[in-house]
């Protein structure tokens, strides 16, 4: 069986919070107050500069998935289609995307698995052309939201959903790679056989270089603003 690429999505497919990246949308249709933007605004360039481990930006999933309690699931779909140009395609790392057209060349599929919602992932999947993905599972209630998580995918969890992956789709995990930013993703980069740390947190740098785990640096971006 081949292996497979999974990549972690804030600060290694993308330079920033997908779930904050959407604030300012949610504030054009009415959703967000002024000053909570301000403050998703700020947490965002805290984010992209520290990562989640040092800014806090911590938002738990449970709290942020309280704020769209009601909300029906097809206009986060809308909210994210219309964010994508604005708030996802200028934070795509062109290193990223050259590393999924290398694992392509090899015969390997790529997907994303990362904590955020399944709808944001879908729609990244969609616009980047990867083979699949898997996010957090809003519980959903007559279309709406009803401001629970069925699953959040974080670290442990995500080591879940890549054997499944590995069942459902063919895949090898002993010959694998795993790419993240973020320490708390170290059971999910141990779950294959090959570890990148992309753009590491302080704790993951250690770590990394205490296992002999490539660290890649990526700065470029795929679709730059303008």
């Amino acid at each position: 069986m081949p292996g497979a690429a999974f990549f972690d999505l804030d600060r290694t497919l993308i330079s920033r919070s997908s779930s904050l990246s959407l604030a300012p949308a949610f504030y054009r249709r009415g959703l967000l107050r002024r000053r909570d933007r301000a403050k998703a605004v700020l947490a965002q360039l805290v984010f992209a500069r520290y990562g989640a481990g040092a800014s806090r930006v911590g938002q738990t999933a449970d709290s942020a998935m309280a704020f769209l309690k009601g909300l029906p699931v097809e206009t986060m779909r809308e909210i994210v289609r219309e964010a994508m140009d604005t708030a996802f395609r200028p934070y795509v790392y062109r290193d990223a995307l050259d590393l999924v057209a290398r694992h392509r060349e090899r015969g390997e599929k790529s997907f994303v698995v990362s904590a955020a919602l399944q709808e944001v992932v879908d729609a990244l999947v969609g616009e980047l052309g990867l083979d699949g993905g898997r996010g957090s599972t809003a519980e959903v209630d007559n279309g709406t939201y009803t401001g629970r998580l069925v699953r959040r995918l974080d670290g442990r969890a995500k080591v879940e959903v890549l054997r499944e992956l590995a069942s459902t789709e063919g895949i090898e995990l002993d010959e694998s790679t795993a790419y993240s930013d973020s320490a708390g993703d170290v059971p999910f980069l141990e779950a294959v056989a090959h570890a990148v740390a992309v753009n590491p947190d302080r704790r993951l740098r250690g770590i990394a270089a205490e296992r002999g785990w490539r660290v890649l640096r990526f700065n470029d971006k795929a679709f730059p603003a303008g």
